[in-house]
C-alpha cells in the first residue's frame, strides 16, 4: 500500500468518523489501565491480537462478496452478509462495542472502498484498530505525539500480521472465521456508558 495514502486515510480529518471513537481506550483510561506510552503500546497489541483480527476478517471475507458486485451497499442485504453478521454479532457480546461498529462501518468502509483496491482493505482495518486508540491515548493522557507516532512504527509488523491473518481466512465459512475473544474490552465498553463524562463516542 503506498504510504502516503495510508496516512490520509488514517487522519483525524479523515470523513469517516473514527476521530470520535476511542476504540475502548477511553474506557481503559478512565479505569487506570492505560497510564502511560508503555500500556497505550500494551493496549493496541491486545486489539490486534483479538477484536481487531476478528473485525479485520469479517472485513475482509465482506469485501470477497461486494466484489462479486451482486450488492452494494445501497441494495438489500444478500444472505451471505446476514450470515457474516449474525457471526460478527456472536463475537462482539459487548451491546455498546456492536453499536459503535454499526456507526463506524458504514463510513470507514466507504472511504476505504473508495480510494483502495480489495487486497488493501485488511492493512487499513488493522492500521485503524490502533490509529484509534492511540489519537485517542495523546488526547487524554497528553502523551508526546511523536513518541506515540513512533510507537505505531513499532507495532508495523503485528499490523501487517493481522492482517495477513484477515486475508488468509477471509476464504473460510462464517462460522470458521476467527473468534478471538477480548472479554476485558468488552467489559470496559459497557462500564463506559456508566460515566458521567464521555469524550468519545466509544
Amino acid at each position: 500500500m503506498n504510504n502516503a495514502l495510508l496516512l490520509l486515510l488514517l487522519d483525524s480529518q479523515a470523513p469517516a468518523g473514527a476521530h470520535h471513537h476511542s476504540a475502548g481506550m477511553e474506557a481503559a483510561i478512565t479505569a487506570g489501565l492505560v497510564t502511560d506510552l508503555a500500556g497505550t503500546e500494551d493496549f493496541c497489541q491486545t486489539r490486534l491480537r483479538t477484536s481487531a483480527r476478528v473485525a479485520a476478517s469479517f472485513a475482509a471475507a465482506s469485501g470477497r462478496l461486494f466484489s462479486a458486485e451482486r450488492a452494494d451497499l445501497d441494495s438489500s442485504l444478500p444472505a451471505e452478509l446476514a450470515v457474516l453478521d449474525a457471526e460478527y454479532e456472536a463475537r462482539v457480546p459487548s451491546e455498546a462495542t456492536r453499536r459503535a461498529s454499526r456507526e463506524l462501518g458504514p463510513g470507514l468502509w466507504r472511504l476505504l472502498r473508495s480510494v483502495l483496491r480489495e487486497t488493501d482493505l485488511v492493512t487499513a482495518f488493522s492500521r485503524c484498530a490502533c490509529a484509534g486508540p492511540a489519537s485517542a491515548a495523546v488526547r487524554l493522557l497528553g502523551l508526546d505525539p511523536f513518541a506515540v507516532h513512533a510507537m505505531l512504527a513499532r507495532l508495523a509488523p503485528d499490523v501487517d500480521a493481522c492482517a495477513a491473518a484477515a486475508a488468509r481466512a477471509a476464504c473460510l465459512p462464517p462460522a470458521s472465521l476467527p473468534a478471538h475473544g477480548a472479554p476485558a474490552l468488552d467489559l470496559l465498553a459497557d462500564y463506559r456508558l456508566t460515566a458521567e463524562v464521555r469524550l468519545f463516542a466509544s
